[in-house]
């Protein structure tokens, strides 16, 4: 018996550039073995997420996600809480499209997007959940992260990553520091911060130095916590970010690698953003699920550090091998007197 595709296709991204591309995309598909169909999104609420759930427990091996990063968002919801989740693959057709960058995926031709999974390479990527909620990229809190909600659609589709920019400006006046209280693996941060982020990935906005040092598989959120809120120091820190990543450094942030964290707010409300949309108010519980959903990726052009080549199943011997060893008699390994 074949194996099945599903196109999950938004009708409105990208300008509707998907549409005349279809019936060669289907065709890619098939010709890596897939029998495939499509769906086209509706306006319904979570239209995307509802279809790829139906799809898993339907058993397609294989849901194609076509949109931009809030389709793709919807497809992971649809699938993530499932035992069995089938492989996902991207085509990008959106604004910024930070994940199809992360995979490094064509991101200006849906059909050359398509031909990735013809190299028949993939990556067991991690997400992210919050509550009941799952991410792909990054989740945040703090004033810094609400420019997402406030740049209209419309916008969003003409000027694209400029719309998010001429926003940013915008907002900057306002920015002002909240108390937040956020404890992560081995530590604690309770104190005045403009934002806080967790990435999964190393692209953000459009920016590819935020998270300089990114693995995409390792159970390891990237945090950043930005504890200046003064404008002046805010674009002196951009520049850091332009310039190699240098900001990492700085004594004005936090920048750790954790599995988990708990964000609590002090007195202020926090709005949580994840993936550039709202996602609820913290308090809010994040946690890593390693290697969750196996994606076709360009792994040629994906670099080996963000790449680890351990897999959960390694670790777990791995960690089994070192206790053994830690429980054997100090003197197991000296040799007789006879």
């Amino acid at each position: 018996m074949r194996k099945r595709a599903r196109v999950i296709y938004n009708p409105t991204s990208g300008r509707e550039a998907l549409k005349k591309d279809l019936i060669d995309i289907l065709a890619v598909f098939e010709q890596a073995g897939y029998e495939t169909s499509a769906f086209a999104t509706t306006a319904a609420p979570n239209s995307a997420r509802d279809e790829a759930t139906r799809a898993a427990k339907a058993g397609f091996e294989l849901v194609v996600a076509a949109g931009g990063d809030g389709t793709i968002n919807q497809v992971v919801n649809g699938i993530a809480g499932l035992p069995h989740r089938p492989k996902m693959a991207i085509i990008p057709a959106g604004t910024t499209n930070d994940y199809a960058r992360a995979l490094h995926i064509p991101r200006e031709d849906p059909l050359a997007a398509a031909k990735v999974v013809l190299k028949d390479q993939t990556i067991k990527m991690d997400i992210g959940q919050a509550g009941d909620t799952y991410f792909i990229n990054i989740a945040g809190g703090g004033l810094l992260t609400e420019l997402t909600y406030d740049v209209p659609s419309n916008l969003k589709s003409i000027f694209g990553y400029l719309a998010y920019l001429m926003k940013g400006a915008e907002l900057l006046p306002r920015i002002k520091p909240i108390d937040m209280d956020l404890t992560y693996d081995g530590g604690h941060f309770r104190g005045k911060a403009s934002m806080f982020l967790l990435a999964l990935t190393n692209s953000i906005g459009g920016f590819e130095q935020i998270v300089p040092d990114a693995a995409l598989d390792d159970g390891k959120f990237t945090m950043i916590i930005v504890k200046t809120a003064s404008m002046p120091e805010i674009l002196r820190l951009m520049g850091l970010v332009l310039n190699g990543g240098k900001h990492i450094n700085d004594p004005h942030i936090i920048y750790e690698k954790t599995s988990k964290v708990v964000a609590r707010p002090v007195e202020d409300r926090m709005m949580i953003n994840l993936d550039g949309e709202y996602g609820g108010d913290a308090p809010m519980k994040f946690r890593n699920l390693r290697q969750h959903i196996e994606m076709y990726a360009n792994l040629d052009d994906i670099p080996d550090a963000a790449v680890t080549s351990e897999s959960p199943e390694l670790l777990a011997a791995e960690q089994n091998f070192v206790k053994q060893v830690e429980s054997l008699p100090e003197d197991a390994d000296e040799p007789s007197e006879d």
